[in-house]
């Protein structure tokens, strides 16, 4: 099988990588275009992968295509690549560029569209993926496998793939800022900046592997710190207060409605 990536940003580059290092392909069957010089030799250093100027030196013979460009540029770069029909595979990392726009540039209907996360780069991405009319089981299973090697993956309709943009797309920058919050809130309390980062990083990088173990569901790990009228209790009622997941569920709610605007 073979791979040609289009666009040779942080997001393809981690893809790269994991389709190489895991084992799923070699790296001589896996080729990159960029037409930015200085993008192409990182993107080569990084992964030992050729990146190339031109599609039309690797593209012939491809069974996957990768867009992983910015959505913005995404329809001139298309436009510009040589024709593939349906031989070839497309799976987009582009966000917020529907199927049926995608099908229209490629001039086909084997597509998959993708909404991955920026913790893709550091092999914890979560991603949630979308069959074209003309995608296969098998193209499924290529799509899961690929992204699989980065962290988790889900096949979703097309339809959740705004929903999944509120949530987990965006949702690393909502936990950036609640890492930002708990530090500001440690050293308003005494903690030097250095300390209060550090426990802050920690205890989120803790708690999240403690869920996913399932050592227990959300509630039961929050009652499980929670003693009767403690500390814990005093801060979350504060939060209850302030109707802390109401704020979440509008913050992601508003993400979604934004994700279905620029879809449109």
């Amino acid at each position: 099988m073979k791979y040609v990536f289009i666009g040779s940003g942080k997001m393809g580059t981690a893809l790269a990588s994991a389709l190489v290092q895991s084992g799923m392909a070699a790296a001589t069957d896996v080729k990159a275009v960029d037409p930015m010089e200085a993008a192409r030799l990182a993107f080569t250093r990084a992964t030992g992968i050729d990146c190339v100027d031109d599609a039309a030196k690797v593209l012939p013979g491809a069974d996957v295509l990768i867009l992983a460009v910015k959505p913005q540029v995404a329809e001139r770069v298309v436009r510009a690549l040589p024709p593939t029909g349906e031989s070839v595979l497309v799976i987009s990392i582009c966000a917020g560029i529907p199927i049926r726009r995608l099908s229209e540039w490629f001039g086909s209907r084997r597509i998959i569209r993708v909404m991955p996360n920026t913790p893709l780069m550091v092999g914890k991405g979560a991603s949630a993926y979308a069959l074209g009319a003309a995608a296969t089981e098998d193209d499924s299973r290529i799509a899961r496998e690929l992204l699989s090697k980065s962290g988790y993956a889900a096949q979703v309709e097309e339809s959740q793939l705004d929903a999944v943009t509120g949530l987990s797309g965006s949702g690393p920058a909502y936990v950036f800022e609640l890492a930002k919050a708990m530090s500001l809130a440690g050293e308003h309390v005494g903690l030097s900046p250095e300390l209060s980062l550090a426990l802050t990083l920690q205890t989120i990088a803790g708690a999240a592997e403690m869920l996913s173990r399932h050592v227990g569901s959300p509630d039961e790990l929050r009652d499980a710190v929670t003693s009767p009228n403690g500390t814990t209790y005093a801060g979350l009622q504060v939060m209850a207060s302030h109707d802390f997941r109401g704020v979440i569920r509008e913050t992601v709610e508003a993400a979604t409605r934004r994700s279905v605007e620029l879809g449109n």
